[in-house]
């Protein structure tokens, strides 16, 4: 009986902020247990243009790199084929890596990609933190204050969907502002529940979403903000998050690069993301830290 008790207490610990009554009870005398913003404008550390750029101009570079493999894309979008056809022209001609040998745009790895491109990649690798687990570093490069270094991924649910099952022993639920749940568990039945929403809205050969987060080979090497550990005494935070909708003008070719989708289709409402944004320069092989106090735990 005792064992039991005790295992009762462990999933009861594991669950408690996502049941209504007792947040409806315990919100106003343990406000650090939940996410909590006065005014949304103060919850942007940049501005949502500042975000939208940035993820414009890394996925824009994937996708570049990775233009052999985009022919059936390009083929139904004629008009966003000769505008990327232009752009390799110019980086071609610019470019010295490429030689007289070369009979093609040479392939990087995304990584490489993202380092071109943004001045830095991130990684998971064993935390600093003892005990702590993965964490996520700046491998290679420098991250300016302001900029988006990564980005949570995973399913998004809104109010009233069921999320009970994959909840239950899951570290890596997202609470956002309005209610909105995002789960970045890439194991057991958040892995698959993501899987299946991502194939239901593929349409022909476009993916409106990113699987990849859920392999040890990343697409989008932006995709580990999940595992971006707590700050600690000794650790200062050095990035928060940062909610985005996705607009609706956000280039379809773009799309599979998103590492979110929603759990029930819905066309009219924007797709939500979380960035991870720095709130100080970060050097090559910091560890990136935040503050769980945003996150359902």
């Amino acid at each position: 009986e005792v064992a039991m008790l005790r295992e009762l207490r462990r999933r009861w610990r594991s669950y408690k902020y996502r049941f209504v009554p007792w947040l409806a009870l315990n919100l106003r005398r343990q406000r650090r247990t939940l996410r909590y913003v006065p005014e949304s404008s103060q919850d942007k550390i940049i501005a949502d243009e500042d975000v939208f750029e940035a993820l414009l101009k890394a996925f824009r570079a994937l996708f570049i790199n990775d233009f052999s493999r985009q022919a059936d894309i390009l083929a139904l979008l004629p008009e966003v084929k000769r505008q990327y056809l232009e752009l390799l022209t110019v980086e071609q001609k610019q470019s010295k890596v490429n030689s007289c040998s070369h009979q093609g745009p040479q392939v990087f790895s995304p990584e490489e990609v993202l380092l071109d491109t943004l001045g830095f990649t991130v990684s998971r690798d064993r935390s600093s933190l003892v005990s702590a687990g993965t964490g996520v570093f700046v491998t290679k490069g420098f991250v300016p204050k302001g900029t988006v270094v990564s980005m949570y991924p995973g399913t998004v649910y809104r109010k009233h969907e069921p999320i009970f099952f994959q909840s239950l022993g899951n570290p890596f639920i997202f609470r956002c502002i309005d209610g909105v749940l995002i789960d970045g568990n890439d194991k057991g039945l958040s892995r698959s529940v993501y899987r299946s929403c991502s194939r239901r809205d593929q349409l022909g050969p476009f993916q409106m979403s990113d699987e990849s987060w859920l392999t040890a080979t990343l697409q989008n090497p932006l995709a580990v903000g999940q595992y971006v550990n707590n700050c600690s005494h000794e650790k200062a935070a050095n990035v928060c998050y940062q909610e985005f909708d996705v607009p609706g003008h956000f280039p379809v070719e773009l799309k599979q690069y998103l590492p979110n989708i929603v759990y029930s289709h819905d066309t009219e409402s924007h797709l939500r993301c979380v960035v991870l944004v720095t709130l100080r320069d970060i050097k090559q092989g910091e560890e990136l830290f935040s503050n769980y106090y945003t996150v359902v735990s």
